[in-house]
């Protein structure tokens, strides 16, 4: 029995021992690492025989160091943004618009990019929301009730209306292609509209269109809006698909719609994304097809992508910019945005009296003379500024979670 105790007391003493050796060992490799890099970050002229000396005895050390220097230079330059001057700009749009006139079945795929001269903030821009919430800064707040649809917006609609885009296929969630006038069939919002909340207890489907942003109460995981169906009572959610999540609803989605423009497209037209999410979806890039029989790929977006070695031509611009460009050369004239043709107002549902106070978030207001569909909450309070509604605290979410396990 006294031999068996001391067996446990031995082998305890020796796994704490163990374990006492392994932090040593890290805390020297920190302190190695630590002397290293203070060491390399003086030049080669300035360090001393004895910092020389440490160099050599720790090679292996050195290596990795380098090595991690130029994943993060790499990564810097990638982060960066890029314009291209204004000559060889227009002659990229040149080319640009020589394959829009030829393309059969021309296709456009766009991310928040498009939506920053609205003053929407995008994701992975030196501003971006994801950039800052990385660096531990706070997002700064947008209204989106007062954003409209921009130049690229209206470009795109126009295209579509002179048959010559067939199909877009879009990150944002912000609707303000829905508001540009683009038709919803043509439209596939895969990561949901903010306007939009549904019923899904309903069949088919129940949609209600809102002029406010519905994802005020939302977040990851958490759909529900504390709205109800005018039909059956069943509790309303959101559209939004959160980073981490998977869109399953039919509409805004449509999914059916986005994979059946890219089995048929021809050329692929990228503005504004940085391509991370998107090119996840491989429904969307024809891949499982030999290189010559894939749609030929066309990227507008100031940062580095991560399909810009596949592109037939990567245009380092500001999207509003090329658009601009590019209806020139197709001598196509782009017209502003009118609040009073916007279809939202023709699609909202009217809230019911009960739910007058069941958001504080501004209302999209119609041009003077034009009804509202939409009932605006008498006597709230002051609605406060939009902190990203459906990105600022998904994301933060995630991360929290990610961590956790």
């Amino acid at each position: 029995m006294a031999e068996r105790v001391d067996g446990g007391v031995s082998s305890r003493a020796e796994r704490k021992a163990l374990e006492k050796a392994k932090i040593l060992q890290r805390e020297s490799e920190r302190e190695i690492f630590r002397l290293v890099g203070q060491v390399l970050k003086k030049a080669e002229a300035e360090r001393s025989e004895e910092e020389a000396a440490v160099l050599l005895l720790h090679r292996d050390t050195v290596e990795e160091l380098c090595k991690r220097q130029v994943r993060r230079n790499v990564l810097k330059r990638k982060q960066e943004e890029v314009c291209d001057d204004a000559d060889e700009l227009k002659s990229k749009v040149r080319e640009l618009a020589a394959a829009v006139k030829q393309a059969k079945h021309f296709v456009v795929y766009t991310g928040a990019g498009i939506s920053t001269a609205a003053s929407i903030p995008d994701y992975r821009g030196p501003n971006g929301v994801w950039t800052q919430l990385r660096k531990g800064r706070t997002v700064s707040s947008s209204d989106l009730s007062k954003a409209e649809p921009t130049l690229t917006h209206m470009s795109i609609k126009t295209l579509y209306k002179e048959m010559l885009v067939k199909h877009v296929v879009s990150q944002n969630c912000d609707g303000l292609h829905l508001r540009s006038g683009l038709p919803r069939h043509a439209l596939s919002e895969l990561h949901g509209n903010m306007f939009i909340e549904v019923c899904t207890s309903c069949t088919p489907v129940r949609e209600y269109v809102r002029l406010f942003d519905v994802t005020e109460r939302t977040s990851l995981h958490r759909h529900g809006t504390d709205r109800r169906c005018n039909h059956c009572g069943g509790v309303l959610r959101d559209t939004i698909v959160h980073f981490g999540e998977r869109g399953t609803l039919e509409q805004p989605l449509n999914w059916k719609g986005a994979t059946e423009a890219a089995k048929m497209a021809d050329v692929i037209l990228c503005l504004g994304s940085s391509l991370k999410v998107l090119k996840k979806y491989a429904c969307l890039w024809c891949m499982n097809r030999p290189a010559s029989k894939r749609p030929k790929l066309y990227i507008v977006n100031l940062q580095w992508t991560p399909k810009d070695d596949l592109a037939v031509l990567k245009i380092n611009g500001k999207c509003d910019d090329v658009m601009s460009l590019l209806m020139e050369e197709l001598n196509i004239q782009v017209p502003a945005y009118n609040r009073a043709e916007d279809p939202i107002f023709s699609l909202a549902t009217p809230l019911r009296p009960e739910e007058a106070d069941s958001h504080t978030r501004d209302v999209i207001v119609p041009p003077a003379g034009q009804e509202a569909c939409s009932a605006d909450p008498g006597d709230q309070a002051e609605a406060t500024a939009v902190q990203g509604g459906w990105f600022g605290r998904g994301y933060g979410k995630g991360r929290k979670k990610k961590k956790a396990t």
